[in-house]
């Protein structure tokens, strides 16, 4: 038996060169190593050529030293030692070194000492495993931390683990040996054995389960081998070199690196000693000027702006006392001294006061939080001048370059032509002060010297450009015809601008046009007429390329243009009294001063869509003033044959260039402008809305006193409840006063609405577990999230449960909740935390909706932090709506404006730095804190953690207290807005902290501070001469606010020549009466309005008296009808406002009809409206557009004339929808290119339940399923395709890979004739064959089951039918004593679903129901109206559901009972508690006798489920109706 000899670590390298020593090692017997073949050797790609010319006299040295380690370390094989094993022989089993990777090992190990300095003492233990986690080496690459003294707990790696190692992997899987690749053969083609893989014992790191590591491993390898390969590979480093610096983008994704602020440019960004936002800002201005005259003409400019209108946050018209010097200071303080906006506002307002300037005056005694738009506006302007200055700078560049090109390219009258035009260019490049007026100098510049025209290089090519006119008739010499005409263009402009007076007259040429342009006809211009006509063109070009003209024009038009609308074919029919577009429709000559809100925004939109014309125009008198003011300076005064002629030339120039060219352009620009202040306008608007929710105080408890400096001790405790449909259930989470988490509660029964026994029992465990919960926990405050109408009852019986408390444990009560309130929120900002990462890192293991309550208490704990959260990387925010249209806004623009509303806020508020450090949730404000942003605060952020609190402001600066200290630049504007008290970790450490550390008071103020106090405290009788004895004035101050409230600012500054310092000695007067006293508005609970606009998701635009709304029928009496509005709002109709002459409500209505009504009032208490439905009421308010609108646009004109009747509309309907079909390359039996009017009549006279496939009015991603289900009554239903190529138009035409209905996928469309609709055809096809089926509508149906019923009094009869009202609906009619019920059946491919329940034949749906007949029923909805499928963003999100669905309906009495007492939301929940109403989905209109113009409803049952698989049902005209509007359909 063969033995093996392991090579020891000095002679690797013979190893390595084996293969010269095969025949000398086969002789030393069979004991030595023998190649043959069965091993595979160890491939050093590195041999090395001295090793081969080793003299024999070494080889024979190595021979021998290598025998006697065989001998030594004799190996026998595995199955020897089993053999010696089981037979108790004793041995000495020799250790074995491992060979394995070992110059790997040793590359890997010179790399790692020389890599991003980690060392092998950090990077591992002693024990092999991991010492740093991935992210404590990220730490340490970012903050340089290993420039600090090693740590000595970490000791050098045992290399004889290593090796350990390597016999633990060895005795592993020994059988691994036999397994042959038969892709490996050796030199004699025979196969070979694989080596064996070693497993290797892994490091571990912190918090990773060996089990993963070891999975990992299996998968991936040796991940340090791996990584030191390819470090090898990309670096192009040999073994024997050092590594190159690690980067942490070679190591972690590009997008986590950038989240987290890690990437180089973050570094970069975090080390340079300027605030963060400035940095930003100058990446694409440019260094900003610190010249005082730069800084002088910008502040002119600025000033100049600040009143046309065009400046942010400030409209046309708004009057602001602004001084130049102001703005230049302000420029200085932010281009030279780098200060940022908070700190200028804080700490400058000496020095610039007129930007301070409030029209509104304040209360001296109590600052409120202030917007500074001035401060904003200026910084936003004043990047702008820079970005145009940065422009004309590049553009002068060009223009010399260009100019020099020019100048070896033409004869020497033309280079002097354009020596003369490019000194103007250069000229009014220099005086433009615009970016328009630099695009006008643009302009010209390149039609006098167009690119691509000059000396190109031979060895360069040149890429074909297209030529114009201009250029064409130019190099044709017809610009020597055009400066016959007279004036030159700029001469002109200078003339029509009134910067020049005319001196001379203008000379005729004494010949006539025709005979100066025979001299230069040429092969393009033919004849003296086509030279006068590129004459002419030239001529008008250049005079609309004129600076100095269009900055004329310009003027007039802007200042005089008016805007006219009027609906398109397609808008008269589309936009009616109530569409967005109802106010704009119909507008005449309203001026383009008179647009001072958002309503350009829509006019754009609407115009975009096709529904609108739009006009933008001079009016005629202007217009023919401008054109007649152009003759006046254009035209000679000659009255010669001649100069009639020629100025008939000139006129035919002028026309040209002004109707022509230029009032077309200035009609582009005034859209542009518009747009520019509308969005404007709508920016303010969305800041405006974002300041009044951010700059709201917390919530404080009743027995809050105002003038208490420690808010945070007397911030409440809340528990904040979240209602849940049942999963997840409704949820109450405690938080204690600092936002942290405590404990949770799920009640998902205690809104419950039924009225058994078991619900009833449900319903007071849970009422009795919450006040458990409330007794235990004692909270200050509930507040509930208002969602929808549930939320209402809830509130209820929160109360209920409160007032139990207080009658049965009043001794468990404390004196907090003595006072104890329901609060209601909006749950938006919940929401958007619920679902955002960053809640995911702050409460990992929380559910959903706990994370959700968490935000909606943190919310009314501090609204600036919870706001402040949502603004990281994913800048979740931007998707809190504020305004209704705010979509026209991009995110970039709306993310400034939250970034400056936060700024301002934060810094007024400040941030307690030391609560924040042991409250992470608190840290979220610092990046708006001045002179930092999202990479200075999470460095500081990380070093404040790390050094647990802070004691002096001065630790900010100390590196030796934090790791990355702020530098001075950033310190100076920061430290003013972080309050350092005794607060989180510092309240239990004793440790003095200054007192002025604890105020908005600046650090360079404190002398003056000191000596205000000093001074104060001498007046009250005390001596405070000495140094010590200051901190003792400040606290006295403190103590007794008395003295500096009575203290009169101006006489001091005047006493103590301080004149030059009245705010800021008022500012430290304030903060020594109250450091960082609370300066926003006091929390106000929402009043009964607000709530009920919450519970029903409505608002004061979308529900309100005279509006026309939907309303779906839930029960009918004698005198009134049960409605319900789309958000689930109930709705009464009394029989006096239905119709006239009507004596019965229940002949005329029935459950489930969609009703057009008029809100008469709305009844908050009692959370209903009144409706009528009455013809007179509709007709008025649909034709007056002018009825329920407060503020009617003065220029809205509606033109009679332009009118359409209701069979041209139709008509036009049609003809849209064949406008917007379109054919689809698909062939398929099934399949037709039509319509679903010619699908219909296509199935007209077929049988129930074919069906036709057809192209979707939705897109070339969608086809639709026409199925007739009864003679009349046809469904439609959408098929998502999915798997398109967009590579073109022919590729999205045709069929998709897969084909989605529902939650179905199918391949093809006869995988959808097999799967779907065959299954769904039989079922239908079987009901339609029912004994029990009776032909008719609902109403023949009723009467003549009521026929049978008389003649069979005893029996309950009941029978099916085809809901001709709700189309696809199979009715259940039973009668028990007097009248019809009704319940209805949904019809899948899987069988027919009754009362949440699938029954694949109808027989045993039957005996369910004869069984179950007289069970409860959940307070669900009615049968919703089955017909269109498209989904419809719903008006109002209080249906907590996934989106509204178009035309929803509800018909289903309640089994066995005819008080129609439960008439609830519309999905029913497992729980039993009934969904709101509204259930997410949305009402149209529906087909009732009252109704015209159908819009379906979309196919579920009573417990939210779809029928007939979520089809679409559609009625034909048949049936009644025109069916216009419907879905999917079109």
């Amino acid at each position: 038996m063969a033995g093996k000899t392991i090579l020891s670590d000095e002679e690797e390298v013979e190893l390595e060169d084996r293969h010269d020593d095969d025949e000398e090692e086969e002789e030393e017997g069979e004991d030595e190593y023998e190649k043959d073949g069965f091993i595979v050797d160890d491939i050093d790609e590195d041999g090395e050529e001295e090793d081969r010319a080793d003299s024999d006299e070494e080889k024979q040295k190595k021979k021998k030293r290598k025998k006697r380690e065989s001998e030594r370390n004799f190996v026998l094989d595995e199955d020897d030692y089993e053999l010696l094993q089981d037979n108790n022989v004793g041995y000495r089993r020799p250790k074995v070194e491992s060979q394995k990777f070992k110059r790997l090992k040793k590359a890997r190990a010179d790399a790692d000492e020389g890599q991003s300095g980690f060392s092998d003492e950090e990077d591992y233990d002693v024990t092999g495993k991991g010492g740093r986690s991935a992210e404590d080496k990220i730490k340490l690459s970012l903050f340089d931390d290993d420039e600090g003294p090693p740590l000595e707990d970490i000791a050098e790696e045992d290399p004889q683990l290593e090796e350990e190692d390597g016999d633990i992997g060895e005795e592993e899987d020994e059988m691994a040996d036999f397994i042959v690749d038969g892709d490996e053969v050796d030199e004699h083609g025979e196969p070979t054995r694989r080596r064996k893989v070693h497993k290797k014992k892994l490091r571990q790191a912190p918090g990773v389960s060996s089990t993963a590591i070891q999975e990992a491993h299996d998968i991936f390898g040796d991940v340090d081998v791996l990584l030191m390969q390819r470090k090898l590979e990309l670096g192009g480093i040999s073994r024997y070199e050092e590594a190159g610096e690690r980067r942490l983008e070679d190591e972690f994704d590009p997008i986590i690196l950038s989240e987290k602020y890690m990437t180089e440019y973050d570094k970069r960004i975090r080390e340079i000693d300027i605030p963060e936002r400035m940095q930003i800002s100058e990446e694409s201005t440019g260094p900003p000027p610190t010249d005082g005259v730069s800084i002088d003409d910008e502040s002119n400019w600025i000033l100049n702006q600040l009143g046309t209108g065009t400046a942010p946050l400030f409209t046309k018209g708004h009057e602001l006392a602004v001084r130049k010097d102001d703005i230049g200071r302000f420029l200085e303080y932010t281009h030279v001294q780098k200060l940022d906006v908070p700190f200028i506002a804080m700490y400058r307002k000496d020095e610039c006061q007129s930007l301070f300037v409030d029209p509104e005056p304040q209360d001296d005694s109590k600052p409120t939080l202030t917007w500074h738009k001035v401060l904003w506006a200026i910084l936003e302007l004043d990047r702008k001048w820079l970005l145009l200055q940065k422009r004309k700078s590049a553009l002068q560049l060009y223009y010399n370059k260009r100019f020099e090109e020019e100048r070896s390219v033409y004869d020497e009258a033309r280079l002097h032509l354009n020596k003369k035009l490019f000194d103007s260019i250069t000229k009014s490049l220099e005086v433009a002060e615009s970016e328009r007026e630099v695009d006008d100098v643009d302009l010209k510049f390149n039609l006098h010297f167009p690119p691509g025209d000059g000396v190109v290089d031979e060895t360069k090519f040149k890429r074909p450009k297209r030529k114009s006119q201009y250029s064409v008739c130019c190099k044709s010499g017809l610009w020597e015809v055009a400066s016959v005409f007279g004036y030159s263009s700029e001469e002109f402009g200078l003339l029509i601008s009134l910067e020049q007076m005319r001196t001379d007259e203008l000379e005729d040429a004494k010949e006539t046009p025709e005979e100066v342009a025979s001299r230069f006809s040429c092969a393009m211009f033919e004849n003296p007429q086509a030279v006068l006509r590129g004459a002419r063109h030239m001529a008008a070009i250049e005079i609309s390329y004129e600076p100095c003209v269009r900055r004329h024009v310009r003027s007039i038009f802007m200042d005089n243009a008016v805007v006219s609308t009027k609906p398109t074919a397609d808008g008269d029919m589309a936009i009616d009294s109530h569409h967005q577009f109802a106010g704009i429709k119909w507008l005449k000559d309203k001026p383009m001063t008179k647009f001072d809100d958002a309503q350009w925004l829509l006019i754009q939109k609407a115009e975009e869509e096709k529904l609108i014309q739009v006009s933008v125009k001079l009016p005629v008198s202007i217009h023919d003033q401008l054109i007649n003011d152009a003759y006046t300076y254009y035209l000679s005064d000659g009255v010669s044959k001649s100069a009639q002629l020629w100025n008939e030339q000139r006129k035919q120039i002028i026309n040209d260039a002004f109707d022509g060219l230029l009032l077309p352009s200035m009609a582009k620009e005034a859209r542009t402008l518009l747009t520019s202040r509308a969005k404007n306008w709508l920016l303010t608007e969305y800041g405006r809305h974002l300041w009044d929710r951010v700059s709201v105080a917390p919530y404080q408890k009743k027995d809050h006193d105002g003038n208490l400096s420690d808010d945070y001790e007397v911030a409440p405790k809340v528990m904040a409840c979240c209602w849940g449909p049942g999963k997840p259930a409704t949820t109450f989470v405690m938080l204690d006063s600092n936002g942290e988490f405590v404990d949770v509660l799920y009640a998902d029964s205690i809104c419950i609405r039924g009225q058994n026994a078991n619900d009833q029992e449900r319903k007071k465990n849970d009422k009795q577990r919450v006040a458990k919960f409330m007794i235990e926990h004692q909270p200050h405050v509930v507040v509930l999230g208002a969602v929808n109408l549930s939320c209402a009852w809830l509130k209820d019986e929160i109360y209920n449960v409160i007032s139990k408390i207080f009658e049965d444990n009043p001794r468990d009560i404390k004196r907090e909740m003595d006072d104890i309130t329901i609060v209601c929120a909006d749950e938006t900002i919940p929401h958007l935390y619920e679902n955002s990462c960053i809640s995911s890192e702050q409460l990992q293991p929380q559910p959903g909706i706990v994370k959700r309550a968490m935000a909606l208490g943190r919310y009314l704990q501090n609204p600036l932090a919870m706001v402040a959260t949502l603004c990281g990387p994913a800048k979740e925010v931007l998707s809190w709506k504020l305004t209704p249209l705010e979509s026209f806004l991009t995110p970039d623009e709306k993310y400034t404006m939250v970034e400056q509303i936060m700024v301002d806020a934060t810094n007024q508020v400040g941030l307690d730095v030391n609560l924040a450090v042991t409250h992470e949730w608190l840290f979220a404000p610092l990046q708006f804190i001045s002179g930092l942003g999202p990479r200075k605060a999470i460095s500081l952020q990380k070093s404040l953690v790390r050094a647990g609190s802070m004691h002096t402001r001065k630790d900010f600066l100390d590196h030796k207290v934090l790791d990355h200290e702020l530098d001075r630049k950033v310190f100076v504007n920061a430290v003013g807005f972080l309050r350092v008290r005794q607060s989180g970790n510092a309240a239990s450490s004793g440790q003095f902290v200054d007192l002025l550390d604890d105020t908005r008071i600046h650090p360079e103020s404190y002398g003056l501070a000191q000596e205000l106090a000093r001074d104060m405290y001498m007046e009250d009788g005390q001596d405070a001469n000495d140094e010590d004895m200051l901190e003792m004035a400040i606290e006295h101050m403190r103590e007794n606010p008395r003295l500096l409230k009575r203290l009169e600012v101006d006489a001091y500054a005047r006493s103590r020549n301080f004149e030059n310092k009245k705010d800021t000695l008022n500012h430290i007067r304030l903060e020594l009466i109250q450091g960082f006293q609370d300066w926003r508005k006091p929390y106000v609970e929402p009043t009964p309005d607000e709530e009920f606009y919450m519970f029903t998701g409505e608002t004061e635009e979308t529900l309100s008296v005279g509006k026309i709304v939907q309303a779906t029928v839930r029960r009918v009496q004698p005198e009134k009808a049960v409605c319900v509005l789309d958000s689930g709002l109930t709705g009464l109709l009394s029989i006096e406002d239905f119709s006239r002459g009507e004596n019965d409500l229940t002949e005329k209505l029935n459950e489930g009809d969609i009703l057009t009504c008029k809100i008469k009032s709305i009844q908050i208490k009692r959370r209903h409206v009144l409706l009528s439905c009455k013809e007179s009421d509709l007709t008025y308010g649909r034709s007056n557009f002018e009825n329920g609108k407060e503020n009617v646009d003065p220029y809205y004109c509606e033109d009679p004339n332009n009118l359409g009747n209701e069979k041209e509309k139709t008509h036009k309907a049609k003809e849209l929808a064949k406008k917007h079909f379109k054919s689809r390359m698909i062939v398929h039996p099934r399949f037709q290119n039509i319509t679903a009017d010619e699908a219909m009549e296509m199935l007209a006279d077929k049988e129930p339940g074919d069906v036709i496939i057809r192209p979707s009015s939705r897109g070339p991603s969608f086809l639709t399923l026409t199925l007739k289900i009864y003679d009349g009554v046809y469904a439609h239903k959408d098929i998502t395709e999915g798997g398109k190529e967009n590579k073109d138009v022919t590729s999205m035409l045709r069929l998709g890979k897969t084909l989605k209905i529902g939650d179905d996928v199918f391949d093809d469309l006869d995988e959808v004739m097999d799967r779907y609709v065959d299954p769904l055809v039989s079922h239908l096809k079987a009901m339609l064959a029912y004994r029990k089926f009776r032909d008719g509508g609902k109403a023949e149906v009723d009467e003549s089951l009521r026929r049978e019923k008389k003649e069979n009094p005893s029996r309950i009869v009941y029978s099916f039918g085809v809901s001709h009202e709700h189309p696809g609906a199979i009715i259940l009619t039973y009668i028990r004593s007097s009248n019809p019920h009704h319940e209805y059946v949904g019809l899948y491919p899987k069988g027919f679903k009754f009362r949440k329940r699938m029954f694949e034949e109808i027989d045993r749906l039957v005996a369910y129901f004869q069984r179950h007949i007289d069970d409860p029923l959940d307070a669900g909805p009615s049968m919703p109206l089955v017909a269109a499928m498209v989904p419809m963003p719903m008006r109002s999100p209080a249906g907590g559901g996934s989106g509204g669905w178009k035309g929803q309906s509800g018909d289903r009495e309640r089994a066995g009972r005819s008080d129609y007492r439960n008439v609830g939301g519309h999905d029913g929940h497992p729980s039993g508690l009934p969904r709101p109403y509204g259930g997410g989905h949305g009402w149209g209109r529906g087909q009732g006798p009252y109704n015209r113009g159908n819009d379906g409803g979309f196919g579920r049952s009573k417990d939210g489920e779809e029928l007939w698989g979520g089809g679409g049902m559609k009625r034909s005209p048949v049936v009644g109706g025109s069916g216009a509007g419907w879905g999917s359909g079109w």
